[in-house]
């Protein structure tokens, strides 16, 4: 009995593992069709992330707005979903050229952000602003630059699109946050305190306009790795087992949680984390156990230099 039951065990778990990563196909096939004719803005649509999130929901028949501070590359990147999709089954991207950090010309961008289609169904917020350096040592200019990138850029788009979903009583929300925050971790406070205040903001939101029939999702990742760190897209997530293991050793690809946006967008869901367990494991260890936590963090702090980059 005992030699039986050892053998059943490993097919049993396989078995099981099989169930969960082709169901998972099929609900991510299946929400391709669900964002099809929605109007879909994406802000920050030039980087890894935001170009990843304009082929699916410009491939699952959206009707897109990328939004973004380089016109060049805005065009480039319109030129380049027109290319490879089927305009019988697509619509042309609109662009709108959006600098997130200057606040005082989000309200008109806003406007013609909603001229585009009339309206707005799902809005992706997307952009991020990153510095690492001490809370001492990074200038308060900068600190302000941060908070207006990532902070008080997205909620203002939000609060000037959320009014015409109001009225439609319909829509989705859904911010591309970060581990960051939950946790705050050392060399990163200016860019922390900008994600706990977006995860503070859009939390808040969520109940709020719940009533209206609007959806206010968060995903965030726990890292997410550059291209060149994995196979081209289409290659990495051929076999089971890569399903499964690839997280353990390495963050996700900007294709899987641009993937997992669209998933969110269909199910409705409220919050999702998705990365490596590791870091996923110390948001809950925070929580619970925040001496041991603290205690973790401080153990590891070594000097960083500052150093501004652009999710």
């Amino acid at each position: 009995m005992g030699v039986l039951a050892l053998l059943i065990l490993p097919v049993l778990v396989v078995g099981i593992a099989g169930i969960v990563y082709i169901y998972k196909r099929i609900m991510r096939l299946m929400s391709k069709s669900a964002v099809r004719n929605k109007v879909v803005v994406i802000t920050d649509a030039v980087s890894g992330l935001g170009k990843e999130c304009s082929r699916v929901f410009h491939s699952g028949g959206g009707r897109v707005v990328l939004c973004g501070n380089d016109w060049e590359k805005l065009e480039a990147l319109q030129g380049a979903l027109l290319d490879v999709a089927d305009p019988s089954q697509t619509f042309s991207p609109k662009i709108v050229l959006l600098d997130l950090s200057d606040t005082g010309s989000i309200s008109e961008k806003a406007k013609e952000i909603l001229e585009s289609f009339g309206c707005v169904d799902v809005l992706i917020n997307n952009s991020s602003l990153k510095v690492k350096g001490g809370a001492l040592n990074v200038p308060f200019q900068m600190d302000k630059k941060i908070m207006d990138a990532n902070y008080f850029g997205p909620i203002s788009l939000t609060k000037e699109l959320l009014p015409s979903m109001i009225a439609r009583h319909s829509g989705q929300i859904v911010l591309v946050n970060s581990i960051q925050g939950k946790l705050g971790l050392p060399f990163r406070a200016a860019y922390a305190a900008s994600k706990h205040a977006l995860q503070a903001f859009f939390d808040c939101l969520r109940a709020e306009v719940a009533e209206y029939g609007i959806t206010v999702s968060t995903v965030s990742p726990t890292f997410i790795r550059s291209y060149h760190q994995m196979p081209e897209a289409g290659n990495w997530d051929a076999s089971i087992w890569k399903f499964f293991f690839r997280k353990l050793a390495y963050g996700v690809h900007p294709v899987e949680v641009a993937e997992e946006v669209l998933y969110t967008v269909n199910r409705g869901s409220k919050e999702v984390m998705i990365g490596n367990p590791t870091p996923k494991a110390f948001v809950y260890l925070r929580t619970f156990f925040p001496e041991i936590f603290f205690a973790i963090v401080a153990s590891g702090i070594s000097t960083q230099p500052i150093k501004e980059e652009e999710q």
